[in-house]
């Protein structure tokens, strides 16, 4: 149907601005439209595509950076008063944001199989499961990812930490709001991984920067935003995250492998926090027996031997365990994604060559994005399109992202927060995440506009072809939760 659409639709594509194929500067101001359909559970969705860069601006008002973005829209709505926009980012810092734009909630989708891993020819197909069917989408690419640049000799320090990229991605939505006319619209904003520090410091700025108020944010595989947890709380965090790992590759003692996974979390976490991380905390001063049988039932939960957990002081790091969990087989597995497994040059060590999951993403995403933009969408540039960019040395300090966003959602009684995890993501592990939401509102105020949800994959849990659907039919029936409370009353507490 996609490639279809494009060949009857080529003569109304409008380019606005020169694009040359053997220039390798990025066209500062410039959009390429196109229409397309799309069938999205079992409804045909006609929609704009508009892939184009925006400038950012500095105080004098001269363009500074220049930022790569495609936006969809839906053709059919003639008022666009109650139609939602979402923008989306991706993380890193410095990845660019096809990984949600052509594996998630775009109408294009990357060609893999069900379970995620490569397949050739490589490109992209419809998305029968996109979310443009319910809200219009953004994705953007922040200064030095995709084709976003700096222009001139602006000062990279400018761009490159937690609260100056908030700033002036704050400042270009802004702009990119104006520009299209989105001012009344419902707005959200996904975020994934480091996307999750962005959009939750976003939520305030563009409140504080921009007076725009947001109707939901939505986090997918969030990072700390943060929140301290640093030593033994950190420490005992990821243990879940074992639990899962080794469940799904049958390293578990039988009383365990033989339930259901979803039937076990529960009693990790309850253990995790009511036992192992009180003994982290006590650290040198656990009597042997107690470090014994501290390490013999973490053993038991994680798949691998009460000795390693010994050697390890009761503490092995995600990459440590990824290494030895199925060593004798002479595999790993993914950090991100420990669906994945990968072969080092020798089994021996305490760390893998690389990450499988991520090598198998970087093998499918690169050919389809760089193929989609330019041959389907009709943007002509010689520049190397970023999947990770030069975006280094990134200043860390002052993250209080996760307090922007408890004072964001303090502000504005209209704003949700929809948190997604994998189960198998030891990156941003799922009961770090849970951590995270709970200690973003220690007063308990907030958590009736909080939503959290897992699933049976990885950082990006919408590769697996079961869970595409019932992660994007949770952002459709987040999106609809945070505007039923629009339609209740006015955005106050009672």
């Amino acid at each position: 149907m996609f490639r279809l659409v494009l060949r009857l639709v080529a003569a109304s594509i409008v380019f606005v601005g020169p694009l040359r194929a053997q220039d390798t500067r990025l066209p500062v101001d410039t959009a390429i439209t196109s229409d397309h359909v799309v069938t999205i559970r079992g409804v045909r969705v006609p929609y704009r595509a508009t892939v184009g860069t925006i400038p950012v601006f500095g105080d004098d008002g001269s363009p500074i950076a220049s930022l790569l973005f495609t936006y969809y829209e839906r053709s059919d709505v003639q008022d666009r008063r109650n139609r939602p926009l979402s923008i989306s980012f991706n993380g890193g810092p410095g990845s660019g944001s096809l990984w949600m734009h052509l594996g998630y909630t775009g109408p294009v989708q990357l060609v893999i199989d069900d379970e995620g891993y490569p397949i050739q020819p490589y490109g992209v197909r419809d998305n029968p499961n996109s979310i443009l069917d319910v809200t219009d989408i953004v994705y953007v690419n922040p200064v030095n990812v995709g084709w976003s640049r700096i222009l001139g000799d602006t000062d990279r320090g400018h761009f490159f930490g937690v609260n100056e990229d908030i700033a002036y991605l704050a400042d270009w939505i802004g702009t990119f709001v104006t520009r299209y006319d989105r001012w009344r619209s419902p707005k959200f904003l996904i975020g994934e991984s480091y996307g999750t520090t962005r959009v939750s410091g976003l939520a305030r700025a563009l409140q504080s920067r921009q007076w725009m108020y947001l109707n939901g944010v939505v986090l997918v595989s969030p990072t700390g935003l943060g929140v301290p947890r640093e030593g033994p709380m950190g420490d005992a965090l990821a243990l879940p995250n074992y639990t899962a790992t080794a469940w799904y590759h049958g390293q578990l003692e039988p009383e365990l492998q033989s339930r259901d996974l979803e039937e076990i979390l529960p009693e990790v976490e309850a253990w995790t926090l009511d036992t192992f991380l009180p003994a982290l905390a006590r650290g040198g001063s656990l009597s042997d027996s107690e470090r014994h049988a501290v390490a013999r039932h973490a053993a038991h939960l994680a798949g691998v031997s009460e000795q390693w957990f010994l050697d390890h002081n009761l503490r092995p790091s995600v990459g440590e365990f990824r290494k030895e969990l199925l060593r004798d087989q002479g595999l790993t597995v993914g950090r991100l994604d420990a669906r994945y497994r990968g072969r080092d040059g020798q089994d021996a060590g305490e760390s893998y060559d690389y990450d499988p999951a991520l090598s198998a993403w970087n093998h499918a995403f690169a050919p389809a994005v760089n193929h989609y933009l330019r041959n389907d969408l009709g943007f002509e540039t010689d520049l190397q399109y970023y999947l990770f960019g030069p975006v280094h040395p990134w200043n860390r300090s002052g993250d209080h992202t996760g307090e922007d966003l408890r004072r964001a959602m303090s502000e504005n009684p209209y704003l949700h927060l929809f948190v997604q995890s994998g189960y198998y993501d030891g990156g941003t592990d799922y009961f770090s995440a849970k951590y995270t939401m709970w200690n973003l509102d220690p007063a308990g105020r907030l958590q009736d506009r909080m939503w959290w949800k897992g699933y049976r994959s990885g950082h990006m849990m919408y590769l697996r072809a079961e869970d595409i659907v019932t992660s994007n039919q949770d952002i459709r029936d987040f999106v609809e939760w945070a505007l039923q409370a629009t339609r209740e009353g006015p955005a106050k507490y009672f």
